[in-house]
């Protein structure tokens, strides 16, 4: 399951998300899957996440997000998109 927060700067700065490196990626579709657990902070643009076995998920500018090892998906990437991201 695809878990979306909103994190205080604070749990950020504890997390040292702004020192993790940065995927940037222009509007498209394309599956992909999670053989690790990833978590994520969305610093600009927008997409929509469809599991395989499970409802869509819309994500954006501000959005920490989780996705679980083993996640098929579909990104279909609305806004071009800019992340730090961190594998687990």
């Amino acid at each position: 399951m695809i878990k979306v927060e909103r994190l205080t700067d604070q749990k950020l700065e504890e997390l040292n998300v702004m020192s993790w490196p940065i995927w940037e990626k222009e509007e498209s579709e394309f599956p992909w899957e999670y053989d690790m657990e990833e978590v994520c902070y969305i610093l600009s643009g927008e997409a929509t996440i469809i599991p395989e076995d499970g409802d869509p998920v819309k994500i954006g500018s501000g959005d920490f997000v989780s996705f679980p090892c083993g996640m098929k998906c579909i990104w279909k990437i609305n806004l071009a998109i800019r992340k730090h991201y961190d594998f687990r």
